[in-house]
C-alpha cells in the first residue's frame, strides 16, 4: 500500500541556482523570436497601403497600443538577461531566479492582450461582424486559461497534497 502511494505521488526534484538559471533563461530565449517576429508583422503592417483604407483611425491607435504592449512584453522579457550580464555574469543568486520568473510571468500579460488585439483588427478585416469581437475574447479566456490559471490550479493542488 506504501510502495503504491510513492508511484502515485508526483516526484519533485530541486534544482541547483545554476540549472535554475539555465533554465529561466532558455524559456526567455524560446519565447523571444515569437514575439520578435509578431513585433516585426505588427511594424510591416503600418507601411502597407491598406493599412489606412481598411482600419478607422479608432482601429489604428488600437494597433498601436498593440504594438506598445509587444515592445512592453520584449523589453520584460529582454530584461533577465541585461540584468544578470550586469550584476553578477559569474554567479547566480536565488533572487535572480525570482526576478526572471517574474519579469517573464509580467511579460505575458501584454503579450496575451497584444495577440488579441491584433487578432481582432485582423478579423475585423477579414470578417466584418459580431463574432469577431467574441472570438477575440475567447483567445484571451483561452490564453489566460492556459498561461495563468491552469499552472495557478496545479501549483494550488501540489501545495495542497503536501499539506496532507
Amino acid at each position: 500500500m506504501a510502495e503504491e502511494a510513492k508511484t502515485n505521488a508526483v516526484q519533485r526534484e530541486d534544482l541547483p541556482l545554476s540549472k535554475a538559471a539555465l533554465y529561466i533563461l532558455e524559456e526567455c530565449r524560446m519565447v523571444l523570436p515569437g514575439i520578435q517576429a509578431l513585433f516585426g508583422f505588427q511594424l510591416i503592417a503600418v507601411f502597407n497601403q491598406g493599412f489606412s483604407e481598411k482600419l478607422s483611425a479608432g482601429e489604428q491607435r488600437l494597433h498601436l497600443l498593440a504594438i506598445m504592449l509587444l515592445a512592453i512584453a520584449i523589453a520584460l522579457i529582454m530584461t533577465p538577461a541585461a540584468y544578470h550580464r550586469q550584476t553578477g555574469p559569474q554567479e547566480v543568486t536565488s533572487g535572480f531566479i525570482r526576478l526572471a520568473s517574474r519579469l517573464l510571468l509580467a511579460s505575458m500579460a501584454p503579450l496575451a492582450v497584444s495577440i488579441c488585439i491584433d487578432f481582432y483588427l485582423v478579423g475585423h478585416v477579414i470578417y466584418d461582424g459580431f463574432l469577431v469581437p467574441l472570438l477575440a475574447a475567447l483567445l484571451f479566456a483561452t490564453i489566460i486559461t492556459l498561461w495563468f490559471v491552469l499552472p495557478r490550479v496545479r501549483s494550488l493542488m501540489r501545495a495542497d497534497s503536501r499539506r496532507r
